[in-house]
Formats: C-alpha cells, structure tokens, sequence
C-alpha cells in the first residue's frame, strides 16, 4: 500500500470519489488548495518529491510546501498516516489521501507513446503538474467572478 493509503479493490469506488469531491468543494478544502497553490507558487525551486513530507535537504512534496509556508513542523507529522495529516492541514482524510495520491503517484510517471516506455516524471515535472491539478480544484465563487447571483438555467 502507498502513503495515500488507495488500494486497488475498488469497493465503495463511488462513495469514496463523492465524498472526495465533497471535501474539495467544502470551505476548508477550497482554503487548502488556495493556500497550496499560493505555496507552491512562493517555492523557490519548483521540485517536488514524492513518499516524504519534507527531506533533511529541504525538499518537499506538495502538503510538505504548504506545512512550511505555514510554519507546520512536519517533523511531527507521520507521512504514512492520514489521520495526521488531516488535522494539521485542517482538510478531511480522504482529500489528505487523495492530494498524496496525486503527488506521489498520479504524477509518478507517464507512457511515452512513442517509446512504448514508462518515463519518471523529474521533481520539476511533478510541481508543474501538481500546480496545474491544484489550481483546476479551485472554485470561483459568484461574488468573485462578479455575478450577483447564479444565471437562471431555465430549470
């Protein structure tokens, strides 16, 4: 099992990615990705890794940057548990599982097509792709694209 905690048998599938896209569109989960995109942003080497947090030479995966834009000690934080990733970044386990899952291996590696092989997505690869996910979960409420209400789709 990887440090996101996915298996493979598929039970629930269902539930599981409504419950996900719940914690996404909630108000925490819209906080987390505003504030992971903004972290992401400020890093001054746009590399991510990927199993750990935060490496003892710095270098951090996705949640790793928001802990240290936050002043989060991730050193007291057990990557392999969700349920202490969860509450120190204020996001249900289930978006702290699937954020993990998408940094370490979502954008893993792709199939070059043209090769017919499996390639390693570099550190800087994996914080474009990261970025790009990141920013995609974002919201723009009503009042923010300066609509006074939602349009009236004739329903």
């Amino acid at each position: 099992m990887s440090r996101s905690g996915y298996t493979d048998d598929g039970d629930n599938l269902a539930m599981w990615r409504g419950m996900v896209a719940s914690a996404t569109r909630g108000r925490r989960g819209q906080r987390f990705f505003r504030d992971l995109v903004g972290a992401l942003d400020e890093m001054p080497n746009k590399r991510l890794i990927a199993k750990e947090l935060r490496r003892e030479d710095g270098e951090v995966c996705a949640i790793g940057a928001l802990g240290v834009a936050r002043g989060v000690d991730l050193s007291k934080i057990d990557p392999e548990c969700p349920d202490q990733v969860a509450p120190a970044f204020d996001i249900a386990e289930c978006l702290a599982q699937e954020v993990v899952y998408m940094n370490d291996e979502s954008f893993d590696c792709h199939w070059d097509k043209r090769t017919g092989k499996s390639i390693q997505y570099t550190p800087e690869e994996r914080w474009q792709k990261m970025r790009e996910w990141a920013a995609k979960q974002i919201r723009v409420t009503p009042e923010q694209a300066g609509a006074k209400e939602l349009p009236d789709n004739g329903t």
